[in-house]
């Protein structure tokens, strides 16, 4: 069954979303766009506390991002729930994001950068490589996973990729008038950021600095890539 929206972010862990991208999700909620999340894992290491358990923490995560997508008015959050620190490039990770680009048909895909630099998390790279494989050729090939066509889900050609916490920017969204909701929704994610006091600033500085050049005062900058088909 098919469930149309306009965008759709692959993180890789809880809370990736809001501190590289919230405030724009918040912006195009506002403007009526339905917005999907797709977490590819349980972000069950997330922790420098040797006392909590991998799989509690997963349950508490899972609530902070719920919590987090109903601040920003996102419409859906789909858990994917791969182990921390191990996605890897497998056929089963990428017909779960085939499934869901058809599922939803959508229009935007949102990932994580997977060329940043030379250190970055394994499973944020494997996020961004496997989404791409996933969007093209998978998720628009007709003989590509002929049981999801069984299941009513036709292939599929998005409009663009956008890739957030870029080193690469060529796109930027003025969140001048949002910024306080991503604040919000990032502190939804306690176990992650405590009650730094310190946050709030540290974010609009780096929403200050994404951007210069442009006429607004605060920006989330992408990388931005339109499908040519």
């Amino acid at each position: 069954m098919t469930k149309q929206a306009q965008v759709i972010v692959f993180i890789p862990h809880p809370d990736d979303a809001e501190s590289r991208m919230a405030g724009t999700v918040a912006r195009w909620a506002r403007e009526g766009k339905d917005i999907i999340y797709a977490v590819c894992t349980n972000g069950d290491k997330g922790t420098s506390d040797p006392d909590m358990e991998p799989e509690e923490l997963a349950k508490v995560r899972e609530k902070e991002q719920l919590a987090a997508a109903e601040v920003l008015g996102v419409r859906e959050v789909e858990f994917l729930r791969y182990p921390d620190q191990t996605l890897e490039d497998t056929p089963e990770l990428r017909k779960d994001m085939v499934r869901l680009i058809r599922k939803y048909r959508l229009e935007t895909v949102v990932t994580v950068d997977p060329y940043r630099g030379y250190l970055d998390h394994r499973d944020h790279r494997m996020t961004a490589q496997v989404t791409l494989d996933a969007v093209y050729p998978y998720a628009a090939s007709t003989h590509s996973y002929p049981d999801l066509l069984e299941q009513g889900l036709q292939p599929h050609r998005i409009k663009e990729v956008l890739f957030c916490g870029t080193s690469d920017p060529n796109y930027y969204i003025d969140i001048t008038d949002t910024i306080d909701i991503k604040i919000a929704a990032l502190r939804c994610h306690k176990s992650q950021v405590g009650d730094r006091p310190e946050m709030s600033e540290r974010m609009k500085q780096r929403a200050r600095m994404s951007a210069e050049g442009q006429d607004y005062e605060l920006a989330e900058a992408f990388h931005r890539e339109v499908m040519q088909w």
